[in-house]
């Protein structure tokens, strides 16, 4: 199937963060365009919920009076390449502060994760900053932000300012109970 561009192709159609997936910052043939974003179907072979919206002229399933159809089952239970841990929460917080306020939200989070792969990802580091921004609030990663600019030096080799960014997050994940690993 052709699928239309989207309007915002980093918040997918059922509701996956798709500005803070690690195929999304790749290098070559197996980058991502986000969802229904220019040249999808190169980077995809096709997306049933994508389709459905499209096929209703729905910008996001959750507009759907069906919404959570049986496409969703079994959704937030295992990941690919990005987290679908918090798929339902995020398009809840969506329906709640509207989408234009998510968005914008999801846009400082999208700058933040592209701040700490220019500075702070010793190539080894960008699942898990993925993870880290798409699961963690947006108050505790300005302030994890905050205690990283203050304290990591940026001349420090980058071996080291990846190291002590990830225990930064990885501490906070602790003690949010949130786990930073994708689930296959």
């Amino acid at each position: 199937m052709e699928y239309k561009v989207r309007k915002n192709p980093l918040f997918s159609a059922c509701g996956l963060n798709c500005g803070l997936c690690q195929r999304y910052y790749t290098v070559g043939d197996s980058k991502c365009p986000g969802c229904g974003g220019e040249g999808f179907t190169s980077a995809h072979c096709g997306c049933g919920m994508l389709s459905c919206c499209q096929r209703k002229g729905l910008e996001y399933c959750f507009l759907c009076d069906e919404y959570p159809c049986k496409k969703y089952d079994g959704e937030g239970q295992k990941d690919s390449f990005i987290t679908h841990m918090n798929i339902f929460s995020d398009v809840q917080k969506a329906k709640e502060i509207g989408l234009e306020a998510y968005e914008a939200e999801l846009n400082i989070k999208i700058k933040i994760l592209e701040e700490l792969l220019a500075h702070y990802d010793n190539g080894r580091r960008k699942s898990f900053y993925c993870l880290a921004v798409n699961l963690l609030e947006l108050k505790d990663i300005n302030a994890i932000m905050k205690q990283i600019r203050e304290e990591v030096d940026l001349q420090a080799p980058v071996k080291e300012r990846a190291a002590i960014t990830a225990k930064l997050f990885q501490g906070v994940a602790d003690e949010k109970g949130i786990v930073l690993k994708l689930r296959k």
